[in-house]
């Protein structure tokens, strides 16, 4: 589990690679592609922003979660929330890179935001999955973020321990309690808090439960 493809995310937001920091072992999930950089694709801005701030933490989160496929793009369709999410990255954050629906979903590295929300030229490309007829040049309906590959996680988090860790502080009031990848499991992009982000981190210097 220590493979971490270039993420290149769709629909919704598309991870693409970028940069130099592409000194990094074998990764994993999006299309074979290095998360030396990756883009996330974002849709037109509307009014459920406000709402998937209020059902889902919120948009001015500084650490978030992306997940992706092993042998895949990052994700093929993300929902307004996860696109609202996308448009709200900022240069330099960070974010863990998931792979999802694979034997063992888990957290396999870092990534971190190098350019921010920009429109997705495959939209307009007729030949490409991701054409969508109803969006205009003059008004872009998808946007991307490239992210950089950081580096790989000491060890991979897998779904079941954050799972368990979720469940325990559910009971104790510990960072987890509330974390979006069970509160809102299908969104592909998810923010993180602080405390979220700095447990998840604590993680891989301890052994697996």
């Amino acid at each position: 589990m220590e493979t971490m493809p270039n993420p290149r995310k769709r629909r919704a937001g598309t991870a693409r690679a970028a940069g130099p920091d592409s000194k990094r072992p074998a990764g994993k999930r999006t299309k074979t592609r290095k998360p030396t950089g990756t883009s996330t694709r974002v849709g037109d801005s509307s009014p459920e922003k406000t709402s998937a701030s209020k059902n889902c933490g919120n948009n001015q989160s500084s650490y978030w979660l992306m997940k992706s496929e092993p042998q895949s793009r990052i994700e093929k369709g993300v929902d307004v929330k996860a696109r609202n999410f996308l448009r709200a990255m900022k240069l330099e954050q960070k974010a863990f890179f998931y792979h999802s629906n694979c034997k063992e979903p888990g957290i396999a590295g870092l990534v971190k935001i190098v350019k921010e929300a920009y429109p997705d030229h495959t939209q307009f490309e007729k030949n490409n999955p991701y054409y969508d007829p109803s969006s205009k040049e003059d008004n872009p309906k998808w946007s991307m973020v490239d992210v950089q590959f950081v580096r790989l996680m000491k060890r991979y988090i897998t779904l079941t321990e954050l799972k368990a860790n979720h469940q325990a502080h559910k009971a104790t009031g510990g960072p987890l309690k509330n974390m979006a990848l069970f509160t809102h499991p299908r969104l592909s992009v998810q923010p993180l808090t602080p405390e979220e982000f700095e447990f998840i981190l604590s993680l891989e210097e301890k052994e697996p439960s």
